[in-house]
Formats: structure tokens, C-alpha cells, sequence
């Protein structure tokens, strides 16, 4: 089978369709001669797709500029030449089908192979659908997708197909080497731990609120590892330099193996992007939530609010953030075992193990339908 991909701008459009791939080989459905992946310049995957080493190509694209309608005549524009050039890509590899995860980039290469009659079928990994995936919904032949609420937004309800995010297969792939905590950071794998992160990057707003929350947590009967990013490490080390803080509190840059650590872990504190949940749903771990409001459509906080109404997450706006509802929402999974446990389920039921297989299937089924 030959495959284009593409998505762009965000890991939530790349990670899954690498989860995809991967799957993909060892199923031995393709090699990398079978695939491509057609993205932009400047979006994250321009490093994430090359660095795995996974055939790349680019298209010229922007986004609607909302504030300033003028520059869309450019967008515009800019939008029809990447369909001459995407049209040029498809002839040129022949695909058997085209799968999209959404941003601009991904409107052009699969607009542009479903008006060429090849196989196309769009992956939303949100509860509240892209700009581009609602634009493409109109043309593809199918819509698979993760929560339920995205369903409610495609109108072609006949090509809507739920198949989780395959992100949620390959992190329970991934678990296989287990960070040793005692070995790495000195901690009792027997004691509660909670793990606090705001992405690789870090997040300002959590930064914050973990350290005005350290002297509470050198009180408690369990163990903290804040992961800080790599951008503000430096400057909350600095700033703590002068305080000894409590044995059961570790600070890291970053954790490399996350796979290997969220199984062991009581609870973690993080955003809700759509990638980070595949993850916690497909291992049970609870969560608490504090989604990023700097996102488009506000989607990270209708992602948490899913999870929190399956029984799966608490949630705390980052408004709402204080020590007090911070450190007690913590306390409230890590020392009541039977409510950790109980989250632990929920999260569960919401993760989809065989996320890429389903989707596989799919791809497969369109795939024999067109050969006939």
C-alpha cells in the first residue's frame, strides 16, 4: 500500500500519524519507500518527520488571518498554487490513498486527491474539529475520529468512523522500559507520586503555581516530580538555589522516557491536548487538567471537560489557579486510593489499545473497495 500523510503545525496533528507509521512497519504493511509525508516549512513536523527518518515533503501554505482580511487574498492564493503542486506530488508518487490529520497543509494535499478520485480519509484527534478537517469532511471518503463530541460537528454522519487516537496503540507499544525512580531520582516507587508537566516546552502558568506550592507539598506524605521544560529550568533553578527543598520533590528539565514513567505514577498534572490524552487514557492514569486557553477554538478545555465528565479527570482552569485548588486537588487523588482507583478505571474505558489497528482497517477497506 502507498500512502501519503500530512498534517501540520502542532504535535497533535504529527504524533499521530508517526504513531501510524510505525504501526504501519511492523505490520509489515509498508516500508519507507511506500510512504510520504507532506507538510509545511516551518510547522513542527519540518523537524519531527525528517529526524525519524521518513520521506518529507513541503507545500507553501497559511491560515485565515481573522484580523487582518487583507492578507487572506495571499492565503487564497497561496492555497491554489499548493493544490497545482500537491496534484504534481500525487501524480508523481501515486498513492493508493491520502490520510490527513488536519492544518492548511493537509487541506490541500487531500482536497486536491479526492477531486483525482484517490482514496482520502481525515483524522480529528479533538472534541471541537479544525477549520480544516470541517472543510475537508465535505469530500473525503472517511472521518475517523477520537471523542464523540467531534462527531457532532461533521454533517457526513456515513463517513464517520471511531477509532481512537493511535497514539493510545504505540505509548502501550512504548511501555516496555520503566523508569526506575529510585535509581533516577532517589524516590520510593512504593510511595503516591505525582507527576507535573506542561509539555516539552514547559507552560508558564503551571511553572508558577508549582512554586508557590512547594512549601505545602514538603508537608505531604507523597512525592512530586515537576518537570519544568527545558525553556524554564534554568531560571527556577537559579531562583530556588537558596532553599533546600523536601526529599520528596524532584525538579527535572524534562522526562525522556514518558511511557516508561506514567504507568507509575498516582496521578499527573498536565495540559489536554489531544496527543498527552491518548496517552494517559490508554494507560488509566488520572489526570488533573489545566488546559491551555493560548489554543484555537479553546479545544483543550472542551478535551478536558470529557474527560472530567467520564469521571476521568479533574479540571482547573488557568484562571481559576491557586495553591489551595492546586495542592487539594492533588491530595484528593494521591491520598484517597479507592478515588485514584476509580479515575484510574474511567480513564481506561476512554482509551482506545488497538487506536491504530482500527484505523488501519479503514485505510485497508477503502483501499479493496476502490481496487474493485
Amino acid at each position: 500500500m502507498r500512502i501519503i500523510f500530512s498534517g501540520g503545525g502542532t504535535g497533535g496533528h504529527i504524533y499521530p500519524i508517526m504513531a501510524l507509521i510505525e504501526r504501519l512497519k511492523e505490520r509489515n504493511i509498508v516500508t519507507n519507500e511506500d510512504i510520504l509525508f507532506v507538510g509545511t516549512e516551518r510547522g513542527l513536523e519540518s523537524k519531527i518527520v525528517p529526524a525519524a527518518g521518513v520521506p518529507f515533503k513541503t507545500l507553501k501554505v497559511q491560515g485565515f488571518d481573522r484580523h487582518h482580511l487583507l492578507k487572506n487574498f495571499e492565503t487564497i492564493k497561496m492555497f491554489l498554487n499548493a493544490n497545482k503542486e500537491a496534484k504534481h506530488i500525487l501524480k508523481s508518487f501515486k498513492p493508493d490513498i491520502v490520510f490527513g490529520t488536519g492544518g492548511y497543509v493537509s487541506g490541500a494535499i487531500v482536497y486536491s486527491a479526492a477531486k483525482m478520485h484517490i482514496p482520502t480519509i481525515i483524522h480529528e484527534s479533538n472534541s471541537v474539529v479544525g477549520v480544516a478537517n470541517k472543510f475537508l469532511g465535505h469530500y473525503v471518503d472517511k472521518i475517523c475520529y477520537t471523542f464523540d463530541d467531534a462527531a457532532k460537528q461533521f454533517p457526513e454522519k456515513k463517513k464517520l468512523v471511531k477509532t481512537g487516537n493511535p497514539r493510545s496503540q504505540q505509548v502501550l507499544g512504548l511501555n516496555k522500559d520503566s523508569v526506575d525512580i529510585q535509581k533516577e531520582w532517589g524516590l520510593n516507587p512504593e510511595v503516591p507520586t505525582v507527576l507535573i508537566f506542561g509539555g516539552s516546552r514547559g507552560a508558564y502558568a503551571i511553572n508558577q503555581i508549582v512554586q508557590k506550592s512547594l512549601p505545602q507539598f514538603e508537608e505531604k506524605p507523597y512525592q512530586v516530580i515537576w518537570a519544568t521544560g527545558q525553556l524554564y529550568y534554568g531560571n527556577i533553578k537559579k531562583s530556588l538555589s537558596n532553599k533546600k527543598l523536601g526529599s520528596n520533590i524532584k525538579i527535572v528539565p524534562y522526562i525522556d522516557n514518558m511511557p516508561g514513567l506514567l504507568p507509575q505514577m498516582t496521578c499527573v498534572v498536565a495540559r489536554s491536548g489531544a496527543t498527552s490524552l491518548a496517552e494517559f487514557t490508554a494507560l488509566g492514569v488520572p489526570v488533573i487538567l489545566i488546559p491551555s486557553p493560548n489554543v484555537t477554538h479553546n479545544h483543550q478545555m472542551k478535551n478536558a471537560l470529557d474527560l472530567e465528565k467520564a469521571g476521568a479527570a479533574l479540571v482547573i482552569s488557568e484562571n481559576d489557579l491557586n495553591p489551595n485548588n492546586f495542592v487539594s486537588s492533588i491530595d484528593h487523588i494521591l491520598l484517597d486510593h479507592k478515588y485514584a482507583e476509580k479515575m484510574s478505571k474511567a480513564s481506561k474505558r476512554l482509551g482506545v489499545p488497538d487506536a491504530s489497528d482500527q484505523v488501519i482497517k479503514v485505510m485497508e477497506d477503502l483501499v479493496n473497495k476502490k481496487s474493485k
